[in-house]
């Protein structure tokens, strides 16, 4: 049965560890969908623990832009994260109001199949606006995509230093 749920919160919340909690509790065998690109060696040394942290119970997928090439019907899956999703789309030179169509019919394709989905996203905008012009468009881009999902998602979880709250 499909089921979408939107878990998000601020940096070092306790979001993707939550994810991977709650998506053990519906599968023995779940999904993991990494949307980042890697750019440098310290990142790359965080996915690196991300994926042994894991387990091999865990599938990977590493898929920067286009989700729904993924079949995961009858799946529970962690996609993490909206905020590394957008980023591939915005860092293209396209304008904000592109990169938001394309990601929003992207979801909606995605979401089109039977599976279980939990979605992981950052609450970037919480803080104060940005002096930077580009970093206040991207800040506009993900708060959009993040108000997008969570109008589709069945459950909404705000973490807060590691406490989850249900939001809906």
């Amino acid at each position: 049965m499909k089921h979408i749920t939107l878990i998000t919160g601020g940096q070092r919340s306790g979001k993707s560890r939550y994810a991977e909690q709650l998506a053990l509790q519906l599968s023995d065998h779940p999904v993991y969908v990494a949307t980042a690109h890697v750019w440098d060696e310290e990142f790359g040394e965080r996915v690196r623990r991300h994926q042994q942290r894991r387990g091999p119970q865990w599938t990977n997928i590493e898929e920067e832009r286009e989700l729904s090439r993924h079949d995961l019907t009858g799946r529970v899956a962690v996609i993490d994260c909206i905020t590394l999703w957008c980023t591939n789309y915005f860092t293209e030179g396209i304008t904000v109001d592109n990169a938001l169509a394309a990601l929003k019919a992207e979801f909606d394709r995605f979401t089109a199949q039977d599976a279980t989905l939990i979605f992981v996203t950052n609450e970037i905008g919480s803080g104060g606006v940005s002096t930077n012009q580009l970093q206040r468009r991207f800040t506009d881009l993900q708060g959009w995509m993040n108000q997008y999902v969570a109008q589709h998602a069945d459950e909404v979880i705000l973490m807060i230093s590691g406490i989850p709250v249900k939001i809906k």
